[in-house]
């Protein structure tokens, strides 16, 4: 028998379980092509379904719709906003040479379109122009924004009132659009109320975006063009306001008919605002919401020339600054998520208490910054503001979000445009409040350009005050943020209101067509 070599012995041995481990190895390497296919439909999923909630909602709302909202919550009031807020900060500080307490109280003038937002929302709803509701609004915005915008950055040498006036101007371009867009908002939170977090999530999330764009260049227009220079970017959106006026899907009424009913329907608006403000069920969140903002007293002004100080502050740059605020901004985007996500089916009472009460404990990261109590914790200035700018950008967020819900909650058909920018001006007349106290209390505790020495008390009383507003939670309703909270006899006749509206619109649509 001839004998078997070592290396034919070796195959003999190794043969089968080689042969055998041939099966195992390829069923791993098929798991592990699995699994990477998985991660990759997964991680597509996610990047697909921001994509995919807004062709929903295009497909619900209508296209037009979604980038109006886009546009005024996103550009002019996220962008703008936050560039303005920036901008005209050192707008008075440099070229007005304005005390922190005077421009506090300037600020509080800011809100004087806003609180006239009923106004705004009574000519939308009753007074068509050509036939149109809010086209026409869109357009008068832009028109006054770019004109304010122009102004105040080309004159040279421009008295403070003036000033003041354009820059109340610009503010007032954004109010305008700003109604127009919440009345479109709130008739659709009506006609389709499971929508109605979306819509808010959007415009929040629109809104943070705009708003970190916003802050991540102001610093570097003031530093390039000067404060005054760099005013006159705000033009660019309100060019586009104009643009979305004419643009935006709007059935058209009858003109004919409207002329005629345009004083009836602006009683009957007032007549039914007055009845449903008047109600429980609308007063007592609507008070809450005006105290929340009222007793939460602004410093910021204050903060601001602090922050900018070389002396008693840390003397951040105008680019910092900047960049502080866009990186409040991309947290406020988190908080818009973490509302959508986790937040939006939780009740309303439930949800604004403890919102509340993470607002007035994220303030006293403010009072540890104002004492330096951080440098004694080894923690540099810049990564602290950034960590408060943060927390109290979700906090403020997650706390805005469903008393803007609650708000489209409460609005009757028929004069939704009407009584959401009430219930807008309710919120603009707290911030008024907020700043004028504000302002107030700086002046009463000698803050100035150059003295800081009692900014930390300021910002405490600010904290109790925003604590006291938790005695407050017993007027938010103990409703699901999707429940109709409207009592049924206001529904009834908001229904009645809503009908004739209806019969005119389809009076209109029927001329058109025995015209074509």
């Amino acid at each position: 028998m001839e004998s078997i070599s070592s290396s034919e012995s070796k195959k003999l041995v190794d043969g089968p379980a080689s042969q055998s481990a041939g099966p195992s190895a390829i069923n791993a390497d098929t798991k592990k092509q699995k699994l990477c296919v998985w991660q990759q439909q997964q991680i597509a999923g996610l990047v697909a379904e921001p994509f995919r909630w807004v062709a929903m909602l295009c497909r619900e709302l209508n296209a037009t719709f979604v980038v109006g909202v886009v546009l005024v919550y996103g550009l002019s009031n996220g962008f703008a906003g936050s560039f303005f807020r920036v901008v005209s900060d050192y707008y008075w500080k440099d070229v007005q040479k304005a005390q922190p307490s005077a421009v506090q109280l300037f600020m509080g003038l800011y809100y004087v379109p806003w609180v006239l937002k009923p106004v705004w929302g009574v000519l939308t709803d009753v007074v068509p122009v050509r036939g149109y509701r809010r086209r026409p609004y869109f357009i008068v915005a832009g028109i006054l924004g770019v004109t304010a915008a122009t102004i105040v950055s080309s004159a040279g040498g421009l008295p403070a009132v003036a000033a003041l006036v354009c820059l109340v101007g610009m503010t007032a371009a954004v109010a305008i659009a700003d109604v127009t867009i919440d009345a479109c908002i709130a008739r659709n939170s009506i006609e389709k109320p499971s929508l109605a977090p979306d819509m808010q999530s959007l415009s929040g999330f629109v809104s943070s975006l705009g708003a970190l764009v916003g802050y991540s260049t102001s610093g570097i227009f003031v530093h390039k063009l000067g404060a005054q220079g760099a005013l006159g970017i705000m033009a660019i959106p309100a060019l586009l306001l104009i643009l979305l006026g004419f643009v935006i899907f709007e059935l058209k009424t009858n003109q004919v008919s409207e002329k005629h009913k345009v004083w009836d329907k602006m009683g009957e608006a007032i007549k039914g605002m007055g009845k449903t403000i008047t109600h429980p069920a609308v007063w007592k969140p609507s008070l809450y919401m005006y105290l929340s903002l009222a007793l939460s007293i602004s410093t910021h002004e204050g903060q601001f020339y602090w922050y900018t100080d070389k002396t008693a502050g840390p003397a951040f740059s105008q680019e910092f600054i900047g960049i502080i605020y866009a990186i409040g901004a991309m947290a406020s985007m988190i908080g818009v998520l973490i509302y959508h996500k986790l937040l939006k089916n939780l009740p309303f009472r439930s949800l604004l208490f403890y919102a509340q009460l993470l607002y007035a404990v994220s303030g006293m990261l403010d009072l540890i910054f104002v004492l330096r109590w951080n440098r004694k914790l080894g923690i540099p200035d810049y990564l602290f503001v950034i960590f408060e700018e943060c927390t109290s950008r979700i906090i403020s967020r997650i706390r805005w979000m469903p008393m803007i819900v609650l708000s489209t909650k409460l609005c009757p058909l028929g004069i939704e445009g009407t009584f959401f920018a009430l219930l807008m001006c309710i919120d603009s007349l707290g911030a008024l409040s907020s700043k004028t106290g504000g302002g107030i209390v700086l002046h009463a505790l000698h803050v100035t350009r150059t003295d800081f020495r009692n900014l930390w008390l300021v910002v405490f009383i600010r904290n109790l005050l925003r604590l006291s507003t938790l005695c407050l939670i017993f007027l938010v309703p103990k409703v699901d943020q999707t429940d109709v909270l409207l009592p049924p006899d206001i529904l009834e006749s908001s229904r009645s209101f809503q009908k004739e509206e209806e019969e005119s619109l389809e009076l209109a649509k029927f001329s058109e067509r025995e015209e074509v």
